[in-house]
């Protein structure tokens, strides 16, 4: 497919289906903008701000179609001791300082790492995500006026049934829609997107972060600017594999690394917070039909047009009609499947899938859930590829060569076992042969394992004879190890 094809499908191939999904990202992006604006104790306007501009940047400059990027949970956290210390000119400077980091990364292509973060990771990550998504809900349903459950309820009927009478409409639409006709029209006295803080009456214009540019404004941007880079990138692309398995499609993870970077610099230079891609919010744009370019686009379009010119209408939905929407994204986001999976998929994959969920969701935290799975899954893999060592021995005719049959890989999880299975003490004969054919060494400590067995055996004078060793061994010793102990290898 040629470059104008791609484009024009990218961005034309879907034309109904995106518009009217990007329609109901931008109603769910709201609250959520509004309420990560007072998680990093800013204005709502900034995280509004940084909606409109992560979604419509991202939308030209990412590598996943259909994917939503805005302000995010994740990211205000790490936000909030930089803003209580510094004030919001300095999280200004950290956003555009983010955005370079995440543009370095995408040019050095290292988006291409997440190959390292297992199948079992994904699956906690994603489920945690759900939980969060959840209970992110619950101050919106507990101790709150009665008529707030009749009303979700009706929500979440109207997204799940609807859809038997048509699928022209996206359902969440129609729930938001007809939700709040009913609040306005029988006053219901209950919580609405207007309660949660005043929406901008303004559109965004371009600054330049009021802040000294020396090195004490480095020392206090630089680590906070690449944390959010990493967290940020690390949730991208989590999202986009996501997305990637919803819609059976691929996408270019340098490329997404580098428009997040775009995003967040313009983010930063038109006031607002540092963003990142929104699992929930891509869930809801698929769902809803969204599969191209212009789906993000107009959600982050629309978004900043409902909040400036229309925030008194904005302002009188109900929250118990984003409340079903996010619940209804809670459910679909969850992968069921991994609870059947439990009792039939291997104890260890089970453990990193649990255990991500567990460090997600007791930390709030999804870097940490994630770091805490690949540190699981690597210590589960060292573990299960360092017991697949096996050492045979054979005699020869006349008993004066001991053979050894090393088959395996040898590393810093298998190197003690590969020294302790040798028998030093062996008197009768006057040569061993250690045949590594079928064996591979791969580190420092394995380097060090092979040189100690190799000492042992000159103290008690026998001949060695290393057969068969491959060629990426015999260089990582003589570059590792002292240069001559695979001069016998053949």
């Amino acid at each position: 497919m040629s470059m104008t094809s791609r484009l024009r499908q990218e961005w034309f191939g879907n034309i109904r289906g995106d518009v009217l999904s990007g329609l109901v990202v931008a109603l769910a992006l709201i609250p959520e903008a509004i309420a990560f604006s007072i998680i990093a104790g800013v204005d709502p306007k900034v995280g509004l701000y940084a909606s409109f501009s992560m979604a419509v940047v991202i939308a030209f400059a990412g590598g996943r179609p259909a994917m939503i990027s805005a302000a995010t949970g994740a990211m205000a956290l790490l936000m909030v001791g930089l803003v209580k210390d510094h004030g919001l000119q300095y999280l200004f400077l950290t956003t555009i300082v983010t955005g370079v980091f995440q543009m370095i990364i995408g040019a050095l292509k290292l988006g291409s790492l997440m190959r390292f973060v297992s199948r079992s990771v994904v699956t906690g990550f994603v489920n945690a995500l759900a939980i969060l998504i959840f209970m992110a809900q619950l101050p919106e349903l507990i101790g709150v006026p009665w008529l707030v459950y009749p009303m979700t309820a009706a929500g979440l009927a109207i997204i799940y049934l609807f859809p038997y009478v048509t699928r022209a409409i996206p359902s969440p639409l129609v729930a938001i829609v007809v939700l709040t006709i009913v609040a306005v029209v029988f006053g219901m006295d209950i919580h609405r997107v207007g309660d949660m803080g005043a929406l901008p009456d303004s559109l965004p214009r371009f600054l330049l972060p009021d802040v000294p540019l020396d090195w004490t404004t480095a020392k206090i941007v630089l680590p906070t600017a690449a944390t959010l880079a990493v967290v940020g990138l690390l949730e991208s692309m989590m999202t986009l594999q996501i997305v990637n398995d919803m819609t059976d499609t691929r996408a270019d993870k340098n490329r997404e690394c580098m428009g997040q970077g775009l995003a967040n610099i313009a983010t930063g230079f038109m006031g607002g917070m540092a963003g990142c891609a929104m699992i929930g919010q891509s869930v809801i744009n698929v769902k809803s039909g969204g599969r191209g370019r212009l789906s993000t686009f107009v959600a982050g379009a629309v978004l900043l047009m409902l909040v400036v010119f229309g925030s008194e209408w904005v302002g009188r939905i109900p929250m118990a009609a984003l409340v079903a929407v996010m619940i209804m994204v809670s459910l679909s986001t969850f992968n069921w499947r991994s609870l059947r999976d439990l009792g039939t998929h291997p104890t260890t994959s089970s453990i990193v899938m649990v255990g991500t969920v567990l460090v997600t969701v007791t930390t709030h935290d999804l870097a940490r859930g994630v770091l805490a799975g690949v540190v699981l899954s690597a210590v589960f893999f060292a573990r299960k590829v360092g017991k697949a060592l096996d050492i045979d021995s054979s005699l020869s005719a006349d008993g004066r060569v001991r053979t050894y049959t090393v088959r395996g890989q040898i590393f810093f999880a298998s190197s003690d076992a590969f020294a302790e299975l040798f028998d030093f003490n062996e008197e009768d004969i006057d040569e061993v042969r250690l045949d590594v054919s079928d064996a591979r060494f791969w580190d420092l400590t394995a380097v060090g394992a092979f040189e100690k067995v190799m000492a042992k055996f000159r103290r008690t004078g026998k001949r060695i004879e290393i057969v068969g060793m491959n060629v990426a061994s015999v260089a990582l010793l003589r570059q590792l190890g002292r240069g001559g102990e695979a001069s016998g290898s053949h």
